[in-house]
């Protein structure tokens, strides 16, 4: 069952379901909004929805999931629902998506790429910390 947030912005989305469809729907929304195809590398995901007017995305998967980009050496933990506002090179006021600090697993909140040319993406974390890295850490292997 989808979350409140995400019934209020159903009306006018693109709504998708079944995992494959899902990943390359999130994968294409990725690369549009200027930001690393790698970036959700969810298994089993239910559902993809996104409204354009309002700039809202959302997966739904099957369990949350635990992941590591190894470039980084970053542990990741992804809800079982994954909520985010979107624009060009950044998504903001996300949910469902942790990153594990030491050992502490802090809410990512935001990501964005400020300059293009810099190559490097920052994560904002709900205590507002930040970190940057690059890019290519979280581009899909081919």
């Amino acid at each position: 069952m989808a979350s409140q947030t995400i019934q209020s912005y159903r009306n006018g989305a693109e709504i998708h379901n079944g995992d494959d469809l899902c990943k390359k729907k999130s994968i294409k929304l990725l690369e549009d909004i200027g930001l690393p195809n790698g970036l959700f590398p969810l298994e089993d995901i239910e559902e993809f929805g996104y409204n354009c007017e309002a700039g809202f995305v959302w997966l739904i998967q099957k369990k949350k999931k635990e992941h590591t980009f190894k470039k980084i050496k970053r542990a990741v933990s992804y809800a079982h629902e994954v909520t985010a506002f979107v624009e060009k090179g950044k998504m903001k006021k996300m949910t469902g998506v942790k990153t594990k600090e030491l050992m502490l697993w802090l809410s990512v909140v935001e990501m964005y790429i400020e300059d293009p040319s810099s190559k490097k993406i920052t994560f904002k974390t709900g205590t507002g910390l930040s970190d940057s890295f690059p890019v290519s850490a979280f581009e899909l292997e081919e």
